[in-house]
C-alpha cells in the first residue's frame, strides 16, 4: 500500500513524515522546506506476527509495509507553478490513497501561509490545486484521443467520458464525485489516475490538549469531519508533535507514554486501521520454521488471487488452502494439533480469505 502526503505548508505534514517512517525528513517552520519528494517505508505493526513468530521458532518475521511519500507544501497557485508544489504532484499519482494533513491547532511561533486556521477553506485550497492538475491532465489526453478517434470510432466513448469529466471538475467538484455506473468508464476512470480520484484520509492535526478526547472540543476537526462525511473519506485526529515524541521511543516506553496521555493507540495505528478501512483492505498469514509474514489482499479475495500474492506459481497451479485462524491455532500451539481438533479446514478455489487466516497453500505446476 502506498500513501501520499498532502497538505498546505506548516500544517505539520513533514512532522507527522517524520514520526511515522522516522526518516527524518527536514522540518522547519517556513514553506518548501520538503524539496524533494521523501519516501518512507514502515512496517504495519502486527501483534499476531510476533506471537506466531515465537510460536514456530521462526527465523524471520515479515510484516505487510505502507510506503508514505511526503512532497512539498502547495499553495494556491501549485498548479500554475506557485511555490514547488506543482512539480511534486506527479510524485503522488501512484498512491493507492492520500493522507491530507489539515492544520486544527492555533499557535502563534507556528505561520499559516494564509494568516489564520480555517481548515476548510486549507482544504478547498489544496482541493483546487489537484483538481487544476487533473485538468492539466485530462486536457492532454483529450488532444490525443480526439485526434486517435477521428480514425478510430471505437474510441469515441472514451473521448465524450473525458470531456464530460473535464467539465464536471471545471465546476470546483472532485473526480470521485463523477457517477457512472457503465463498467468501461468506471475502467478508464481508474486507469487516468487523477489525484481527485484517490480516496482520502484526513489527518486532523491538532494540539496535546485536544489530542486525549479525540478532538470532540476542536470546531475545526468537527468541521473536517462533517466534510469527510459527505465525501466518503476517513478522518483520525493526530497531534504530530506528540507523534515524533512517541517515534523517539521503544515499544514499553511507547505503550506507557500513550497511557499517561490516555490513548489507546498511536497515530500510525490510527491511520493504518483508517486506510485499511478505506481501501478495504485485510492480511491474512502464513507461517513456519522460515518465516512467519502477513500478506495485505482487497477483503472479498478468493484463495488462489491469495495465493498468487506469494507467487504466481501458486496460484496458478492451485489445488486447495489449508486455513486455520489465528487465535485457534495459538491456542492448539500446533498446526498438527489444530488439525486433531477439526479446526483447519480444506478450502477450494471459491474460498474467501478472512481477517487472520494463517493458510498453507497445496499447489502443482
Amino acid at each position: 500500500m502506498k500513501l501520499g502526503i498532502v497538505g498546505l505548508p506548516n500544517v505539520g505534514k513533514s512532522t507527522l513524515f517524520n514520526s511515522l517512517t522516522k526518516a527524518g525528513a527536514e522540518s522547519a517552520n517556513y514553506p518548501f522546506c520538503t524539496i524533494d519528494p521523501n519516501v518512507g517505508i514502515v512496517a504495519v505493526p502486527d501483534e499476531r506476527l510476533k506471537l506466531l513468530g515465537d510460536m514456530y521458532h521462526s527465523k524471520k518475521v515479515t510484516p505487510a509495509v505502507i510506503e508514505f511519500v511526503d512532497i512539498a507544501g502547495l499553495v494556491k497557485g501549485a498548479s500554475k507553478g506557485e511555490g514547488l508544489g506543482n512539480q511534486f504532484l506527479s510524485n503522488i499519482r501512484e498512491v493507492d490513497a492520500i493522507v491530507h494533513v489539515v492544520r486544527c491547532f492555533e499557535d502563534p511561533n507556528v505561520i499559516h501561509v494564509d494568516g489564520s486556521i480555517d481548515p476548510l477553506r486549507d482544504i478547498e485550497t489544496i482541493n483546487l490545486e489537484l483538481i487544476f492538475s487533473d485538468i492539466e491532465i485530462l486536457e492532454r489526453r483529450i488532444a490525443k484521443t480526439g485526434k486517435q478517434a477521428r480514425m478510430d470510432k471505437s474510441l469515441a466513448k472514451e473521448a465524450a467520458l473525458l470531456e464530460a469529466l473535464k467539465a464536471h471538475l471545471e465546476e470546483g467538484k472532485l473526480a470521485r464525485s463523477y457517477e457512472t455506473e457503465d463498467e468501461d468508464e468506471l475502467a478508464l476512470l481508474a486507469s487516468y489516475n487523477l489525484l481527485t480520484y484517490k480516496p482520502v484520509i484526513f489527518a486532523a492535526n491538532v494540539s496535546e490538549e485536544d489530542l486525549a478526547n479525540d478532538g470532540a472540543d476542536n470546531k475545526g476537526v468537527a468541521q473536517v469531519r462533517e466534510f469527510a462525511k459527505e465525501t466518503g473519506s476517513e478522518v483520525f485526529v493526530i497531534c504530530a508533535q506528540i507523534e515524533e515524541e512517541i517515534s523517539e521511543l521503544d515499544d514499553d516506553e511507547k505503550a506507557m507514554f500513550l497511557e499517561d496521555l490516555g490513548l489507546k493507540e498511536s497515530g500510525l495505528e490510527k491511520l493504518i486501521k483508517a486506510s485499511y478501512h478505506l481501501l478495504g483492505l485485510h492480511s491474512f498469514l502464513t507461517a513456519g520454521e522460515d518465516e512467519t509474514r502477513a500478506w495485505t489482499i482487497k477483503v472479498g479475495t478468493k484463495a488462489p488471487q491469495a495465493a498468487g500474492k506469494i507467487h504466481s506459481d501458486f496460484e496458478r497451479g492451485f489445488i486447495k488452502a489449508e486455513v486455520v485462524n489465528y487465535k485457534d491455532l495459538l491456542e492448539m500451539g500446533s498446526l498438527a494439533a489444530a488439525r486433531e481438533k477439526g479446526l483447519v479446514g480444506m478450502e477450494g478455489k471459491d474460498y474467501v480469505v478472512k481477517d487472520g487466516d494463517v493458510i498453507l497453500f497445496r499447489f502443482n505446476v
